[in-house]
């Protein structure tokens, strides 16, 4: 299936999955991204040329000359620049229905849901120079298979696990970017779990009696055994600490090195002097839960973790199949209506995606 394919013979079934035409025409006034017809004469030959110019790799005047062409509209590429910078509340309003009409909710198998962001670069020198980013939140469910949660943010949007909504219920899985311990609280008084990589110095560890607990040491002490896996507390600043289990996996010899090389080279990028710290917490997997051990043993959460590289995936989808890539322009409406596109053309193409991909090893 190809841009072209969407825009042109299943464009009608492109219109059904977003509601129909009388909703399209409906979403777009409200969001004030067409509001009478001109020389567009309706909502949906708009969001025909928002598309077009997105995903079909066309400049504004190319998009402009082909509009004409096949007899959508005769417009200037300034006046399209305008109308593609006030639909970006509209994409966003389309974005969030297919979104909305993908969830489902937590049964008796628990709805498993993935956590991670990727980026796409900010166009313009300034922005280059300061290395702007455009970053997407999302979340992706299983066993649905597809996203059920995006924002759109800049550069300083941090990762957190109370970004998206949760329902009780609900398996987080997440890398360690997200182990915060407030939004970690926010989403188990919301009934939710998680399953959360962390690194060594990623948290305040307590143990039992509040004391500092040595994570190190921990390791250490499982080195024969090559597994871990004991409660721990996350201390939080104003509130009672997260009680949470840890577990380690310790990495084949192969992967333990090339996670050792890593981290002196990312060190030496730096300039820092290497701990010997980092380079003991290398070598395993490290994750905290809060699923309960008489249910989930300490294999099921390493399987569990390893269903992360699903959303690896549908990034990979999103940027190499659908085209993802920075936004051509720097005024920051038509670089959201642009990235909104792609993450519409995604969530319009899962339906009809091929079986999920064979898993890879665990990540080192």
């Amino acid at each position: 299936m190809t841009h072209e394919s969407l825009l042109n013979e299943l464009w009608q079934t492109t219109v059904s999955q977003l509601g129909g035409v009388a909703a399209i025409e409906a979403s777009a006034r409200e969001m004030r991204a067409f509001l009478r017809p001109r020389v567009v004469k309706s909502a949906t030959d708009l969001l025909r040329l928002i598309l077009a110019y997105c995903l079909g790799g066309m400049g504004l005047r190319s998009t402009s000359a082909w509009a004409a062409s096949v007899g959508l509209a005769d417009l200037s590429n300034v006046a399209l620049l305008q109308r593609l910078r006030n639909s970006s509340a509209w994409m966003e309003h389309l974005v969030g229905l297919l979104l909305g009409g993908g969830a489902v909710p937590a049964a008796d198998g628990r709805r498993i849901r993935l956590l991670d962001g990727t980026t796409v670069p900010k166009a313009g020198k300034e922005a280059r120079e300061n290395n702007g980013l455009w970053r997407l939140h999302c979340t992706f469910d299983l066993p649905a298979e597809r996203f059920s949660f995006i924002e759109l943010t800049d550069e300083k949007g941090g990762e957190r696990l109370n970004r998206t909504p949760v329902a009780k219920g609900d398996i987080l899985i997440a890398d360690r970017g997200f182990l915060h311990p407030d939004p970690v609280a926010h989403v188990l008084e919301q009934g939710a779990d998680i399953i959360v990589r962390a690194g060594w110095k990623g948290a305040r560890w307590l143990a039992g009696d509040g004391k500092p607990f040595d994570i190190l040491a921990a390791l250490e002490g499982a080195e024969s055994a090559g597994v871990l896996d004991r409660p721990i507390w996350i201390g939080r600043k104003k509130a009672p600490s997260v009680a949470l289990r840890l577990i380690a996996f310790r990495k084949p010899p192969e992967a333990a090195e090339a996670s050792r090389a890593k981290a002196r080279r990312a060190a030496q990028r730096e300039g820092n002097v290497i701990l010997g710290g980092t380079l003991a917490a290398a070598e395993w997997v490290i994750l905290v839960t809060s699923l309960d051990a008489k249910t989930f043993s300490t294999n099921a959460i390493g399987e569990l973790y390893r269903a992360r590289w699903r959303i690896e995936m549908a990034f990979k989808r999103l940027k190499s199949l659908i085209g993802l890539s920075g936004p051509p322009g720097e005024d920051p409406e038509v670089a959201k209506t642009w990235i909104l596109a792609h993450l519409l053309m995604v969530l319009l193409l899962e339906p009809h995606t091929s079986a999920p991909e064979v898993s890879p090893r665990m990540a080192a």
